[in-house]
């Protein structure tokens, strides 16, 4: 194993330790964030596949809170972008400023250039801003005139929307949805979880200072890179491949559909699969790994038809079907 310089959280970047630190990423986070284990559990997976995530939650389930508190326990810089109709490309990107003293122009990097991109609302921004992340997401880079300027490591974008307010909005196109490696849902809380929501704020916790809600580093760039060269080298039988092709293979044939899952799609369900049986203390896949991240990798690059929808069909069922359906290797 490799064992790179120790980072400021103490840790070397051992892969057993980083393990040890993502999971305690969990407890950390709780400090700050009620419930919602299986989102932490979704951006430590895209993370460590180097992907991005699509949050979708009612306003004020903690989507923002989520993602600070992530940032901080991983010692990751984090940035915000409230989109709205009137943002710009360059407002996202970053532009080319003319400086008076020097008499020449000089690139001003934009909030993409950081660790955690926030970026809140992003169906209610035009296509045209929309479509500025696109590069960012897929190549790691943003280009102003000409100039290739590389992005952070680690870079994720975790972009949220509103399920039930469409009113001004510009619904992601299909080709940019694909871009992100899991959609997760952020549901309402448990009555018990929303109690302790209450009784925290009642006792003076404020969500703006996470230092003082005890929220600190656990892990850091050294675990994650470790992890990833140990997720790297987790195994993968002919027959879970084949598994995961079948499964991505129904979608396109399932009546309800329009639009199956792409080979785009069968990559980011093997890759995302690949980092959770890393995570649960495994060196191979099992068929039990697909299934558990077969909706979040899958639900949103599906197409319901309209007729489907009117009887009530969603993108979880026709996976969860999928699922019922095709043989699970032994």
């Amino acid at each position: 194993m490799t064992d790179p310089t120790t980072d400021s959280t103490g840790n070397t970047g051992d892969a057993d330790t980083a393990r040890a630190s993502l999971e305690a990423l969990r407890a950390e986070i709780a400090k700050a964030v009620v419930g919602q284990d299986p989102a932490v559990t979704g951006l430590v997976v895209a993370l460590l596949c180097r992907g991005h995530v699509l949050l979708e939650g009612v306003p004020g389930v903690a989507k923002t809170l989520l993602v600070r508190a992530l940032a901080s326990a991983l010692e990751l810089d984090t940035k915000r972008v409230q989109f709205t109709p009137d943002l710009m490309p360059s407002d996202v990107t970053g532009s080319l400023v003319y400086d008076a003293r020097t008499a020449a122009f000089s690139f001003q990097p934009g909030p993409v250039f950081t660790n955690l991109l926030l970026a809140d609302e992003i169906n209610r921004t035009p296509p045209k801003t929309q479509s500025s992340l696109l590069e960012a997401m897929e190549e790691r880079q943003v280009t102003v005139d000409g100039t290739p300027r590389p992005l952070p490591d680690p870079f994720l974008v975790a972009a949220t929307q509103n399920p039930v307010e469409y009113e001004g909005t510009y619904p992601l196109p299909e080709a940019q949805l694909d871009r992100f490696l899991l959609k997760l849902t952020i549901p309402l809380p448990s009555r018990q979880d929303e109690i302790d929501v209450l009784n925290r704020h009642a006792s003076g916790f404020n969500p703006r200072d996470l230092k003082a809600a005890g929220v600190r580093p656990v892990a850091g760039p050294a675990d994650l890179e470790a992890a990833r060269a140990a997720v790297a080298k987790t195994t993968v039988s002919p027959e879970i491949t084949a598994y995961v092709v079948d499964i991505c293979r129904a979608t396109r044939e399932s009546p309800s559909l329009t639009l199956g899952v792409s080979p785009r799609g069968a990559t980011a369900l093997l890759s995302a699969a690949r980092a959770w049986a890393w995570l649960t203390g495994r060196d191979y896949v099992i068929p039990d790994d697909v299934k558990a991240l077969a909706l979040p990798a899958l639900r949103h690059r599906i197409q319901l038809r309209p007729e489907a929808e009117m009887e009530g069909v969603t993108a979880d069922s026709v996976i969860n079907s999928v699922l019922a359906h095709v043989p699970v290797p032994r």
